[in-house]
């Protein structure tokens, strides 16, 4: 059964009329940058809650999620329509097993996320411990048009300080932008776009890969990884795809 605690909300930012990031404070057990808590709110009698990983990193004064409203989601809409000073109830203790500490060693590591799934990876960015381990990071952020490209201030200051060892690949899928990769990233890893735009290239000598995403690309990713030569990562079996679905 979880453990509910209350929460209150410090700052919520609107991307645009589908995405925000709420920065929550409450008193929650120690948690690892990758993992994710559960958000609630009690809804016409009844408790609502959902899963969503941390965008901060363990040591940030406020908890912060990123979410995308679904018009018809059961909690999404009202989590959307929170403002400062609201409460809603927070899982005392996190979960999840999209953290470094899953990662086996290699020379590069590779992020692919669609969508909101970019939170955790932004979490563990946010620590050295990453770029302590690995001599090349590149960041794959997926979505539908150019406006869901969020969290750009935070994504330069990755840049500034670490380039040219992060790289950052946007892609739009559904929206003709002259200087972003269109398309979806199991098909930009077929053609070999992805690799050329990185200037890496991904090999099961060398490559690590986490991806975190709808349930389609990471299934379709993951074959494609298998294409060239990667395997699933298990604790009995270290391999090169460590992958979550994000929903």
């Amino acid at each position: 059964m979880t453990n509910w605690v209350n929460g209150r909300v410090h700052e919520v930012i609107r991307w645009n009329d589908r995405l925000c990031s709420i920065k929550v404070k409450a008193d929650l057990a120690p948690y690892v940058a990758g993992q994710f808590g559960k958000l609630s709110l009690i809804i016409d009698g009844e408790r609502v809650g959902r899963a969503y990983s941390f965008v901060n990193p363990p040591q940030a004064e406020y908890h912060e999620f990123y979410l995308i409203k679904i018009p018809e989601g059961r909690l999404s809409p009202h989590l959307f329509n929170l403002q400062p000073g609201d409460e809603l109830q927070i899982s005392h203790e996190a979960s999840g097993f999209m953290t470094l500490a899953e990662v086996p060693e290699g020379r590069d590591l590779w992020m692919m996320a669609t969508g909101t799934a970019i939170g955790p990876f932004l979490a563990i960015l946010s620590e050295q411990q990453v770029f302590q381990r690995f001599q090349n990071v590149v960041l794959v952020h997926g979505v539908r048009e150019r406006e869901d490209l969020t969290y750009q201030s935070l994504i330069q200051s990755f840049k500034t300080q670490w380039s040219p060892r992060f790289r950052y690949i946007p892609i739009v899928s559904r929206e003709e932008c002259l200087d972003i990769l269109q398309g979806r990233i199991p098909a930009l890893l077929d053609n070999g776009l992805l690799e050329a735009s990185a200037g890496l290239v991904i090999s099961p000598t060398c490559t690590q890969t986490m991806l975190c995403g709808n349930p389609a690309m990471v299934k379709d990713t993951f074959h494609a990884l298998e294409q060239k030569g990667l395997k699933k990562n298990l604790r009995r079996e270290p391999g090169h795809i460590t992958m979550e679905n994000y929903w």
